[in-house]
């Protein structure tokens, strides 16, 4: 899948599926710096992802200071023709001072295998055939 350079960064186009409904996140950051994937609450929320009292509340440290956030299973996340089902991410804020709808972290990258071939601007899987 195309990887597009934005604020000089690598972004991608995720589908994520919660409870039967699908959203396209545009603008997700492919960041091997984020050991979690994550998205941003106002774009889920569309697909009735929202915080639940039941949910814990939790605190992630990056480059960029603090936020909170809460975890959630969601039926699938898929990049291109890539998918992993039921799928545990991260909801926040991500009020970061650019558009950024979500980062792509280790967790999805390292199980799928993902391959970042910046030469071609590619994220691709050994997996699935092109």
């Amino acid at each position: 899948m195309r990887l597009t350079l934005e604020y000089g960064l690598p972004f991608i186009t995720v589908a994520l599926t919660y409870r039967g409904k699908q959203i396209e996140a545009l603008h997700v950051l492919v960041d091997t710096g984020s050991a979690r994937t994550t998205f941003a609450a106002d774009v889920v929320a569309q697909i009735g992802l929202i915080p639940e009292p039941e949910d814990a509340l939790l605190t992630v440290r990056g480059v960029g200071g603090a936020e909170i956030v809460f975890t959630r299973l969601v039926d699938r996340v898929q990049v291109g023709r890539r998918a992993v089902e039921q799928f545990e991410v991260e909801i926040g804020g991500m009020d970061y001072g650019f558009e950024i709808n979500g980062i792509l972290g280790m967790d999805f990258l390292t199980h799928t295998g993902a391959i970042i071939n910046l030469h071609q601007l590619q994220l691709e899987f050994p997996d699935v055939e092109s």
